[in-house]
């Protein structure tokens, strides 16, 4: 038997030293990520500014009061909103039509399905397009976002450096990931927003590996975002406080307006953007121009919808406005949001979401307080709590709501208020509509995420029909160091283990079996009956498709152990399913 000191070196030692290096590459690149991304926000934001002032001639025009006239052409007065967001179609709409389809549109889906179905492929010049063309978009007048765009920059500036640095697939996801979360992170101060933006909707897991890179990029950009833009927070707000219980009721019913709001929105969105594909014959490159002569008009009746809109929405969290022209507002913003996709637009649905939480908040607030005088309400809270509210049920995502409204206010006086009524919102807008904001777009394309890609091959194949014989297995009372000897002699990282009887107990991982020998003083006396994981296995009468899952978890990294009743019967191993899949494709 080899040594303790053995053990320890030769290719035990070179894995370790390769793991390490991994490791070292991964966090320089997630730090050069949160860079870019940081950078990338400041930037993009700059843009939006520019052109802002460009075509409106000033730096917010939804924030005037009146129709403004444009100083450059003071003839037209404030009618040069009719033709702003048409001049601005002409500019993005053969920007993207030539260079980057993928940049029409809110950009959210793009990523998600870049992530799910192409391996966190995004070509580098989605980035530039679409930083010019939702900065055009903006500025002209397109009532839509600027979070979207920059989680498809920050996502494809990360997807071009993992390829560039030659990363495997998991790799280039990560490296995506940490690219959304630090343009989030830098975009609105909230660097754990960022980060939960990232795992709630875009990778839809939480996985270890993953955590501690997107957690630099975020604080990373997030640095940047600080030093750049200044460190307070999105809204500057009173402090609020639940005074009666009562109120918590109240929040409860702000949470189903709020699922019915955030649902809305997610069908009429689409349901414009089919009228247009209905009606528009022309060539697509010229779509946002004659439409953006329509939202000229709506623009000329409501010119709050100018725009993202944020001035306005500060406005309402500080009652700043009566409950008719809140409710107004939201009606006015699900249009001019709408037909800003529809016809093409490129921009976000996250700060339109955040704007109609405020507007319906604001609005149910006012109304509460009027008819609960005794309860001394504050319209402002129920803005706040509206905003995360129609967000979560418009995209399905509470931890992101939760944690993006607490760091946009920096309000943890209304946190319990917050959670309940995002809870609300979540559960019952799951109940009305099967999918969100973002997902829906890609449904409409045939593209369920919630599916492996096209498994039909499978279906019908036991598991019985492919796996594998069992590998070499380990009694429960052999010595630590004995296990790896045997792991070595295998090559593998995982063996099973079974009683003296031959029930299945679970298995030992190479990892596991080293840490045991490196770990402790007494690491002699260690046996594997002590560090024996149970992994559920699979059976061979199950359904190869249903155990793709399991199969293709982070954990599974030699296959799946097939068990029936007691007894290991087999390993399924990840090449067997290829094999298969290969056969039945010729």
């Amino acid at each position: 038997m080899p040594s303790r000191a053995a053990a320890t070196t030769g290719p035990g030692r070179l894995l370790g030293r390769v793991s390490r290096s991994e490791n070292t590459v991964l966090i320089v690149l997630a730090v050069v990520v949160g860079v870019l991304g940081g950078f990338g926000a400041i930037a993009f934001r700059w843009l939006v500014e520019t052109a802002t002032w460009i075509f409106s001639g000033h730096a917010d025009y939804a924030g005037t009061t009146g129709h403004p006239e444009h100083p450059w052409i003071p003839w037209l007065g404030g009618f040069f909103v009719v033709l702003a967001p048409a001049v601005g179609g002409l500019i993005y709409g053969p920007l993207v039509q030539r260079f980057a389809k993928e940049a029409r549109g809110h950009g959210v889906p793009e990523v998600m399905y870049a992530i799910h179905r192409r391996g966190g492929r995004i070509p580098a010049r989605v980035a530039f397009v679409k930083a010019l063309a939702s900065a055009v978009t903006i500025g002209s007048g397109g009532s839509v976002g600027r979070e979207g765009p920059i989680v498809q920059i920050g996502s494809a500036m990360g997807s071009s450096l993992a390829r560039a640095a030659r990363l495997d697939e998991n790799g280039v996801r990560m490296l995506v990931a940490c690219g959304a979360a630090g343009g989030i992170a830098a975009t609105f101060n909230a660097p754990i927003a960022g980060v939960f933006f990232a795992f709630e909707l875009l990778l839809g897991t939480l996985a270890a590996r993953s955590f501690g890179a997107i957690v630099i990029s975020a604080v990373t950009a997030s640095v940047i975002g600080r030093i750049f833009l200044g460190d307070e927070p999105f809204l500057v707000l009173p402090e609020f406080q639940v005074s009666h219980l009562a109120e918590y009721g109240l929040y409860v019913i702000l949470g189903v307006l709020a699922a019915l709001v955030g649902v809305t929105f997610t069908r009429v969105l689409y349901k414009i953007e089919d009228a247009w594909d209905a009606v528009w014959r022309g060539p697509e490159w010229l779509r946002p121009a004659v439409g953006g002569l329509g939202l000229g008009l709506i623009l000329l009746a409501v010119p709050q919808m100018y725009g993202v809109g944020y001035p306005v929405l500060e406005g309402a969290v500080l009652g700043e406005y009566a409950v008719w022209f809140l409710l107004a507002m939201l009606i006015a913003k699900i249009v001019a949001t709408s037909f800003t996709i529809g016809m093409g637009g490129s921009g976000g649905v996250f700060a339109p979401s955040l704007f109609l939480g405020a507007m319906l908040g604001a609005a149910f607030g006012q109304g509460a307080d009027a008819l609960l005088p005794g309860l001394d309400l504050d319209a402002g809270a129920y803005a706040v709590v509206g905003m995360a509210a129609v967000f979560a049920g418009a995209s399905r995502a509470p931890i992101t709501a939760v944690l993006i409204l607490f760091e946009l206010s920096g309000e943890y006086t209304i946190i319990l208020p917050l959670m309940l009524a995002v809870a609300v919102s979540t559960v019952l807008a799951g109940t009305l509509s099967h999918d969100s904001i973002y997902t829906l777009k890609l449904r409409r394309r045939g593209i369920d995420l919630t599916k492996r890609a096209d498994t039909r091959a499978l279906a019908g194949v036991a598991v019985g029909d492919v796996m594998g014989a069992v590998p070499p297995a380990l009694r429960r009372g052999m010595s630590a160091a004995e296990a790896v000897d045997r792991l070595v002699d295998a090559r593998r990282h995982v063996l099973p283990v079974v009683s003296a009887d031959g029930r299945y107990l679970g298995v030992i991982t190479s990892a596991t079996a080293a840490g045991a020998l490196t770990g402790d003083d007494d690491a002699d006396e260690v046996i594997v009956g002590q560090l024996v994981e149970r992994r559920p296995g699979v059976g061979p009468g199950d359904m190869l498709d249903d155990a793709l899952d399991h199969l293709l978890d982070e954990e599974a990294t030699d296959g799946l152990p097939v068990v029936e009743g007691d007894a290991l019967v087999g390993w399924l191993h990840q090449d067997a399913v290829l094999r298969r899949l290969a056969s039945t494709s010729r």
